[in-house]
């Protein structure tokens, strides 16, 4: 992971974008920033491991960053997929001091690396206004991931691809087609689901006229996907 990234006006506008900074007003965010350094991860590249002590955290300016666990015995969970305007280790901004799960690029990603240390001594002397910032992003997190778990739980595999594929076509009229911005693999992961069973998944929405070209994804029929 290159470390050594110097601060430029596109990165100063990404960096204005994220979740995290956008309810910040300008003199918080200048200060979050000069505790900010910028890295570019390349595919597989480690971020931190499980266990690891915690010193920065993070928020993805470019591309994205697969969160997962590992067991005893190699298998993996994921538990998100962090793009764009996300950001990650931030739950310990507040209490603890290891991460509790492990980071991975999944493709080629800009990052925005925070000091922890830093972040929690403005935080201290601000009046709160950097803190309020934090629980404002924390709280928008536990929502997604509430919905997350509450989606993984009501939904079949098939409805979970058929909602995802709907949210990425949102707005065009059928045919629909888009690309998947990372490989199939890492959707899988995001949706809960095993490579095989999202394979199962799509080869029952082929019938409805759901069709897969590599990352490309051609849908002819809305509104039966809907139906699902």
């Amino acid at each position: 992971m290159n470390r050594t990234l110097l601060l430029n006006e596109r990165k100063k506008t990404l960096f204005v974008e994220t979740k995290l900074t956008a309810a910040m007003d300008m003199a918080t965010m200048n200060r979050l920033m000069e505790c900010a350094t910028f890295a570019n991860c390349y595919p597989r590249d480690v971020v931190f491991r499980e266990g690891d002590p915690a010193t920065h955290f993070y928020s993805v300016l470019s591309g994205y960053v697969r969160l997962f666990r590992q067991s005893s015995e190699g298998r993996e969970a994921d538990i998100r997929v962090c793009g764009p305007g996300d950001s990650f280790g931030d739950d310990l901004i507040f209490a603890g001091d290891t991460y509790e799960y492990h980071a991975q690029a999944a493709d080629k990603a800009m990052l925005a690396r925070y000091d922890l240390n830093k972040v929690r001594n403005i935080a201290e002397t601000d009046g709160g206004m950097l803190a309020r910032a934090i629980a404002s992003s924390l709280s928008g997190e536990l929502q997604e991931t509430l919905e997350c778990v509450a989606n993984d739980r009501l939904n079949t595999a098939v409805q979970r691809v058929a909602y995802y594929l709907l949210e990425q076509c949102e707005g065009q009229d059928a045919p629909a087609s888009f690309r998947l911005a990372f490989q199939k693999s890492l959707l899988a992961g995001k949706l809960g689901l095993a490579p095989e069973a999202l394979s199962r998944a799509f080869a029952t929405l082929k019938d409805l006229g759901v069709q897969v070209h590599g990352r490309i994804i051609e849908i002819e029929d809305i509104d039966a996907l809907k139906r699902v």
